[in-house]
């Protein structure tokens, strides 16, 4: 067996990477306080910075928490660049905040309990879902796709996040210790 070099590096699957770990990335920036568009570009900007140096894929855990590291420095250099101060103190905090929260905790039973909720859903509700939240389809899209209104789609959107929103609520009060 030979030893790999320093400038040679393990090929790891960026693409499963990014699948597995793009959504709680954007949703960390934006609780930094990155905006939406700022998110969706400092999210891309990490995944590239990680696919250009040598990274070595390890649990889901660590993963994250290096990905987070590397987005929180995306961060802080666009901060920089627009001559705003961001203190590194209160970024070490929030992230302190959002590991605890995620890895295994509230966060982390909340997203399983959506993801329950979420498969039970069937017909429209979860193909607007789907083309809406993940694909991304405008109401307009989705309207002509569902051959409704795009009130029809805004009513049928609220309607759904309302059932999800009552599945976790009574998924959560079936949890929660009587007192």
């Amino acid at each position: 067996m030979t030893a790999v070099s320093a400038c040679e590096r393990v090929e790891f699957d960026l693409a499963s990477v990014v699948r597995e770990h793009q959504a709680d990335l954007w949703r960390y920036l934006r609780y930094l306080g990155a905006t939406a568009e700022d998110a969706d570009d400092l999210a891309q900007e990490t995944f590239l910075a990680v696919a250009r140096t040598p990274f070595e894929q390890r649990s889901r855990h660590e993963t994250a928490a290096y990905l987070r590291t590397a987005a929180r420095n995306q961060l802080l250099m666009l901060r920089r660049r627009q001559g705003r101060q961001v203190s590194t103190v209160e970024l070490a905090a929030a992230e302190q905040v959002w590991a605890e929260a995620t890895d295994g905790g509230p966060v982390s039973e909340l997203l399983e309990l959506l993801s329950r909720c979420y498969e039970a859903l069937s017909g429209r509700a979860r193909e607007a879902v789907d083309r809406f939240y993940r694909e991304g389809d405008s109401r307009e899209q989705l309207a002509a796709r569902l051959e409704i209104s795009v009130d029809g789609v805004k009513t049928l959107l609220r309607r759904t996040r309302t059932v999800l929103r009552e599945c976790m609520e009574r998924r959560v009060r079936m949890k929660a210790p009587v007192e």
